[in-house]
């Protein structure tokens, strides 16, 4: 079957909604808000806050439109993160509230977007919030705590800054709804997390790294998605594990259709289009930035 054909939320006027756009918009989006978190700016205005932890300060920063909670409540809403990784933020509210940290986080995107030139044109811009906008209004955000939270957010001046915070907004609507559906397949949070590298997509060292989960829960993990059959003796993942990882995106996918719904397949697809340059205009920093290493190594 092809994904299109999966069953999805409909739009008077537009037919059922592709999954295919769905998902499109959705790699679109994650492209578009990343760069947070690796930006070099974002380091520089955690550090004006007092925090030199790279681990703490990307705490700090995503969980900051929740208000001052606990560091239980972030783990909580962050799901792959160990206690021991989520329990290093304590403090944060102590070095800054979270609006500083939030009004921080707006000034790195800023300044992160146009050091790599991820500019949109006035028309764009306003084309983009004209097909977000009723998006984020309209969403129903009922077990959606992270996208809740952002939502709530006073959007600040700067339009294009503007437009990435409602981005961020429809990211951790994916994130909350995927969540959901992990636990509806039975992949807790150490879980999911080693059968995502499985996968190759993120290197284990870097998700040990930032997660912490430490050698007897990674190996826990293991055996349990051996059991499976998802992955194999050696950790590596099977034909099974593989459809099931896809079966799990396709769920999301589906839960995900309701939230494109006011704009509808074609809706979703323009603003994909509209948002992409940002996410390129990163792409392709990183392969200058790539090329300038290896001249200085040659």
């Amino acid at each position: 079957m092809h994904l299109d054909e999966l069953p999805g939320n409909a739009r008077p006027g537009d037919g059922p909604m592709h999954l295919s756009a769905v998902r499109d918009v959705s790699r679109a989006i994650s492209a578009a808000h990343l760069f947070i978190y690796l930006a070099p700016e974002s380091t520089q205005e955690a550090a004006q806050l007092g925090v030199t932890d790279r681990g703490a300060a990307y705490l700090a920063f995503r969980s900051a439109a929740m208000g001052a909670v606990p560091w239980q409540v972030t783990l909580a809403a962050f799901y792959n993160f160990s206690p021991r990784a989520v329990r290093a933020m304590a403090g944060v509210w102590d070095a800054a509230p979270p609006e500083r940290w939030q009004a921080a986080r707006f000034r790195a995107a800023g300044r992160a977007m146009r050091r790599v030139d991820a500019q949109l044109t006035d028309d764009h811009l306003t084309e983009a919030r004209s097909l977000i906008d009723p998006v984020i209004g309209g969403a129903d955000y009922a077990g959606k705590v992270l996208a809740a939270a952002n939502a709530s957010v006073a959007l600040p001046h700067d339009p294009l800054v503007a437009l990435w915070q409602q981005i961020t907004v429809a990211r951790e609507w994916r994130g909350d709804a995927h969540l959901v559906v992990l636990a509806d397949h039975g992949l807790g949070p150490c879980d999911c997390l080693v059968l995502h590298t499985a996968t190759g997509r993120l290197p284990t060292a870097l998700a040990r790294a930032t997660r912490r989960w430490d050698d007897e829960e990674w190996t826990a993990a293991t055996s349990r998605l051996v059991a499976r059959g998802w992955l194999d003796s050696d950790a590596v993942i099977t034909e099974a594990g593989s459809a099931a990882r896809e079966r799990i995106e396709v769920e999301t996918d589906q839960h995900c259709a309701a939230l494109w719904e006011p704009i509808g397949t074609a809706g979703a697809r323009r603003f994909a289009s509209l948002i992409a340059p940002i996410g390129n205009a990163f792409t392709a920093a990183e392969k200058r930035s790539a090329a300038r290493g290896r001249q200085d190594v040659a």
